[in-house]
């Protein structure tokens, strides 16, 4: 594997884990931009989760 060094937290070591008076925690969007970007940084493997996720469910839920 390739590893790069890369900056993985963009907030103080303050402001990680807590939320201030004045920040709201948002895991919904914070949960969707990560899909995003993952999806951008890796389009097959998210098809294939898509792809995955979708037989599993259709498959769960088919009517007969």
């Amino acid at each position: 594997m390739n590893y790069s060094p890369q900056k993985t937290q963009s907030r103080p070591a303050a402001q990680r884990g807590t939320a201030s008076a004045g920040q709201h925690l948002q895991p919904i969007e914070d949960l969707r931009d990560y899909a995003i970007a993952y999806a951008r940084q890796k389009p097959e493997a998210a098809a294939m989760w898509c792809f995955g996720v979708g037989f599993l469910l259709g498959w769960k839920l088919k009517p007969w």
